[in-house]
């Protein structure tokens, strides 16, 4: 009898050996899993499309590496057409059913902005890929973002406004979330730069012609126009405002620093001026620039990849990838919180934005120096400074 126990003892820990190898081996091989909702179809596709790509060239290009301390990381991802509702759904989803372990998206300002207290609430690292500086101020412990703010371009603008001796303008927005923050961003800092904002002029994103807005402005004093949205609607108010022939210069906001405005826009887009990501004028960077083989080697790999011009959209996306990678490798874990605690600690990561150095009193962690200002000339863009 005491050798069948002692058999029956011996067998029972083989099984129970046998638990914890496996278990072992399946908690180091889960994967990572990113969550990804994204605008890939709809009016803001061609913010959302380059993310994608981007987000799947990455993963990929990691995972033939071996991935993350030898796991493979699982890229989750919903197309949420631009539509806050939709943001909502995708987010829940993502974080219940999916069991992400970070979150990247959030195309534009209102698809972020509506998914905040979610993400809040169920506390999982999220990294924007939206402008709107409500998305990080006041700072929200579990939400960070990578592309430079409305307030940073509108404060390049006006430094570009001085530098001309510009001091009335007009200033024209759409309605969305990211036109209506720009807006506010614009309203606020515009005394500050001693710059008048003479007449404020908004349309429908949806409008296809606004030379009855352009024409009030045309009747104006001032001296210049800013107009700040994404989308179709920046191209058309640039097709109008050189339609009406009006010669005042022209400024857009970092919305539209993409070649799909170019296109759209065509020869009207001549002499625009905006502020940008480093990305789309990387060739002009002077050699020693510590930003320039990181541009140059995403705008090679993107390009070669997808034949197709590469955009900021896309490079913000590279910046949230390889932040939260690194902020997992460095966590050596896949705990939530350590995760979040390891983003926010990021220091001196030299992305397509720019250099970032969150901390916990900033969740951008970019300086205005990030922001190039250029102009398109033969349609093509052009670094200024």
């Amino acid at each position: 009898m005491k050798i069948k126990w002692f058999q029956r003892v011996i067998s029972f820990c083989a099984v129970m050996a046998t638990v914890v190898l496996f278990s072992g081996t399946a908690m180091a091989s889960e994967p990572i899993r990113v969550g990804a909702f994204l605008a890939v179809t709809g009016k803001a596709s061609f913010l959302g499309d380059p993310e994608l790509k981007t987000l799947k060239l990455y993963v990929d290009e990691l995972n033939a590496k071996g991935g993350v301390d030898g796991r493979k990381i699982e890229l989750i991802h919903y197309d949420t057409k631009g539509k806050a509702k939709e943001a909502k759904t995708f987010v829940n989803r993502l974080i219940k059913k999916d069991r992400v372990h970070v979150l990247i998206g959030g195309t534009t300002s209102g698809n972020t902005l509506a998914v905040i207290d979610i993400v809040e609430r169920s506390k999982v690292p999220f990294i924007s890929l939206a402008g709107s500086v409500k998305i990080i101020e006041p700072v929200k412990p579990w939400v960070f973002k990578t592309p430079h703010t409305d307030r940073m371009a509108a404060k390049k603008i006006f430094e570009d406004m001085k530098r001309h001796n510009i001091s009335k303008i007009a200033l024209i927005s759409g309605n969305g979330g990211f036109d209506k923050s720009g807006r506010a961003q614009c309203l606020a800092l515009a005394p500050e730069y001693g710059i008048e904002i003479v007449i404020d002029e908004k349309y429908d994103n949806n409008d296809t012609d606004m030379t009855a807005q352009l024409t009030k402005i045309r009747g104006s004093e001032a001296q210049a126009i800013l107009n700040f949205g994404f989308g179709k609607a920046p191209a058309i108010v640039t097709k109008n405002v050189r339609q009406l022939g009006i010669d005042l210069p022209l400024y857009q906001s970092h919305g539209v620093a993409s070649m799909t405005y170019i296109k759209l826009a065509g020869e009207a887009a001549e002499g625009v001026r905006l502020p940008a990501a480093a990305l789309i004028v990387a060739e002009q960077l002077p050699d020693d620039d510590p930003q320039k083989p990181v541009l140059l080697s995403y705008k090679k790999k993107y390009e070669e990849t997808y034949h197709d011009s590469v955009s900021t959209f896309g490079g913000h996306a590279y910046d949230a990838l390889m932040i939260a990678v690194q902020a997992i490798d460095r966590a050596d874990s896949l705990d939530r919180a350590k995760i979040r605690d390891e983003i926010e600690k990021t220091k001196g990561f030299w992305g397509t934005g720019g250099e970032f150095n969150y901390s916990p009193e900033d969740h951008l962690g970019l300086s205005l120096d990030a922001f190039k200002m250029v102009e398109i000339k033969d349609g093509k863009w052009h670094l200024l400074y």
